[in-house]
């Protein structure tokens, strides 16, 4: 599951990439737009400037852009980078691999050779789509619409 950060962060980022090329966009902006808290946008933003993926500046007239153009940032990236591992569980990640508590050898445990496919087919699709690819929204159906 998404932390809330992670979620947060593509949510800005989304925005920030509507705001490709217009100039800096200004954090009230980005947190009333996407229902953010500034506080913790403020937070977010720094730690995505400081990874080099946006630009800030200071001031009245002073905001946020992406450093670099949308189709260059892939949701993968913002995952990462927030979540720290798209693997559901420590033995299938890339990257922060870690033994299961309680579990089975590795080389034995079918558990762990489902979630690294998981995480493989995951990150395929999470790597290849941008900021830049335009995401439909899915219908809204209520409950009993669903049952049927």
């Amino acid at each position: 599951m998404l932390s809330q950060k992670t979620r947060y962060t593509i949510r800005a980022f989304q925005h920030l990439a509507d705001h490709w090329g217009k100039g800096q966009v200004q954090l009230a902006d980005i947190a009333d737009a996407q229902n953010i808290p500034p506080k913790f946008l403020t937070v977010i933003l720094s730690e995505m400037a400081r990874e080099g993926l946006l630009i800030s500046q200071r001031g009245r007239d002073g905001g946020y852009q992406l450093a670099l153009p949308p189709i260059d940032i892939s949701y993968g990236d913002l995952v990462r980078l927030t979540r720290g591992s798209l693997a559901l569980v420590p033995c299938a990640a890339r990257n922060a691999h870690e033994h299961c508590k309680n579990c089975l050898p590795e080389a034995e445990c079918r558990l762990r050779s489902l979630m690294l496919k998981v995480r493989d087919d995951t990150a395929s699709i999470l790597d290849r789509i941008t900021l830049a690819d335009p995401i439909a929204l899915e219908p809204v159906f209520d409950k009993d619409e669903a049952a049927e």
